[in-house]
Formats: C-alpha cells, sequence, structure tokens
C-alpha cells in the first residue's frame, strides 16, 4: 500500500499531496509535515524477484522500525512500510509498493519488528522493462496524530522515510526449451539439439527471444543425477538454439542458461536420447 505520494514544493519544502491509507484522500493542506522520529534498519528480503507476464507477484520484506517515545506505532492512524525504488532515489524514480501497510510487532517501547510484502502487477505495465535489474530498499512512516486524514494541518503530521536500506534483483522471468532431432540414436553417431531461450517483456505482456546469449548443451547419464556441459551454444537474434552432439550413452540432454542481472537462470527440461 503506498503510503506516501511527494509530488510538489511547496514554500520550498515537499508536501505530502496524497496517501493511499484507508480513508485517505486528496490532502489538500499546504504544509509540510515534521520528520517523524524513526528510523529503519535490518531490512530482509529476496535476494531476486521473477516477474513473469500475467501473474501477480508477492515478495516478503521484514525489518526493524526505531522510534521515538512519542511516537505511537498501535495507533490506527500510524502506517509503515518498505517499498522498491529504480536509480536514484527522487520523486521521479519509478517504485513498486505492497497492497497494504507492513504488520508491526513491538519488541520493546521503542523498536518494532514490521512484516509486509511487496506486489508487483506485470499487466499494469509495473514496472518496464527498461527497470530490469537492480532495485533498491526504502521504507517509510507516517503518523497521521489523529488529524483528520482527508483534509490534515500537515504540521501536526509525522512523517520519515529511508532509501538505500538494501537491494533485490527484479528480473524478468524466462523460459528454455530442449528438443531433439531423434531420440534414439546408434552409437557414435550425431543428433540435433534444439531450443529457445526467451523472456518476459512486461511492456507488451508476451515472451520474447533472448539474443546472443551463452546456453550449455548438457548430457546426463541414465541412472546418474548430474548434468555434464558438454559445450556452449549462442542463441540467435530470435533466441533461438541449434546443436549437434554425439551420442555414446543413452541419457538426457538439456540447455541450461546461467541467467544474468537482468534475467533469471533456467533449465529446459531433460530429453532423453537411447542409444540402439
Amino acid at each position: 500500500m503506498r503510503i506516501r505520494a511527494i509530488v510538489a514544493a511547496v514554500s520550498g519544502a515537499l508536501a505530502l499531496s496524497a496517501l493511499a491509507v484507508p480513508a485517505a484522500q486528496a490532502v489538500t493542506d499546504s504544509g509540510a509535515p515534521y520528520t517523524l522520529n524513526a528510523s529503519f534498519s535490518n531490512v530482509s528480503i529476496a535476494k531476486a524477484v521473477k516477474v513473469g507476464t500475467t501473474n501477480e507477484v508477492s515478495v516478503s520484506y521484514s525489518y526493524t522500525l526505531t522510534h521515538g517515545s512519542d511516537v505511537n506505532i498501535a495507533a490506527s492512524d500510524f502506517y509503515t512500510d518498505a517499498f522498491l525504488y529504480h536509480g536514484t532515489y527522487s520523486d521521479t524514480s519509478p517504485e513498486l509498493y505492497g497492497d497494504d501497510p507492513a504488520t508491526c510487532t513491538a519488541t520493546s517501547s521503542t523498536t518494532a519488528t514490521c512484516k509486509g510484502s511487496i506486489n508487483i502487477y506485470p499487466t499494469d505495465a509495473d514496472p518496464k522493462i527498461a527497470d530490469a535489474g537492480t532495485w533498491n530498499v526504502a521504507a517509510e512512516a507516517v503518523a497521521f496524530n489523529g488529524q483528520d486524514q482527508q483534509n490534515p494541518d500537515m504540521s501536526k503530521v509525522g512523517y520519515k522515510d529511508q532509501s538505500g536500506l538494501g537491494t533485490t534483483l527484479v528480473q524478468r522471468y524466462s523460459k528454455l526449451t530442449t528438443t531433439v532431432s531423434s531420440t534414439s540414436v546408434y552409437k557414435g553417431k550425431t543428433f540435433t539439439a534444439s531450443g529457445k531461450l526467451s523472456r518476459a517483456d512486461w511492456d507488451d505482456n508476451l515472451y520474447h527471444g533472448y539474443a546472443n546469449q551463452p546456453v550449455k548443451l548438457q548430457f546426463r547419464k541414465a541412472g546418474t543425477t548430474t548434468y555434464t556441459t558438454i559445450k556452449t551454444v549462442y542463441t540467435d537474434s530470435y533466441g533461438n538454439l541449434k546443436t549437434s552432439a554425439t551420442v555414446n550413452y543413452s541419457g538426457y540432454w538439456r540447455y541450461s542458461f546461467a541467467g544474468t542481472s537482468t534475467t533469471p537462470a533456467v533449465s529446459a527440461t531433460g530429453v532423453y536420447v537411447g542409444v540402439k
């Protein structure tokens, strides 16, 4: 749930002009909130988030909220959450929020453990493909202190945000296939392994080939559990793969992609090729 929307400078100070919290509407008061006595630390979040073309993706987080004795985190009009931003932290940075604020459990009179989740909806072009890769973590808190949330006296509202609390990768979900020219080959003869590496496009909600990427052709002998890399093949401009290999033993063949910062690693399902 997006707590803040800092959109304008009023008399040289930033003002909260919209607060998407329960019962909150556009803030009409032109004053600026005071700095809430709060800080955020010990953020925990997944190292990577894989986002496809249609399904909502939820990623959990937790952090420690430290606050002054004058901050009542149990108040019904106190809200806090963590969120992601891409690039430099500013009013115009792409941001990803959760649908709901975090839930906090007090661990002392001035500290609490807060937990929540960030919800990503690729069908809303959230995020854009240009934003794939590293995102940063920020956290925030607002205390309305009994003010009318539709038209508060902003000088009596406390707000604090803190950036640079951690990082995660927001990646374009990847797919990889393997097909073979024959599932039964004479020993010492070759067969052709084809496949395709594709990844999610958040702008048109389709999957497109990932061009010019190194992909390993791997083999696992029947009765064993470990794949061995036979060779490395590069995808063409459409993400397609094609190469030949010699068959000496019956077993499973697959393509495997190591991944990049924008696209997660993926391995195709192994296809069985038997020796005649």
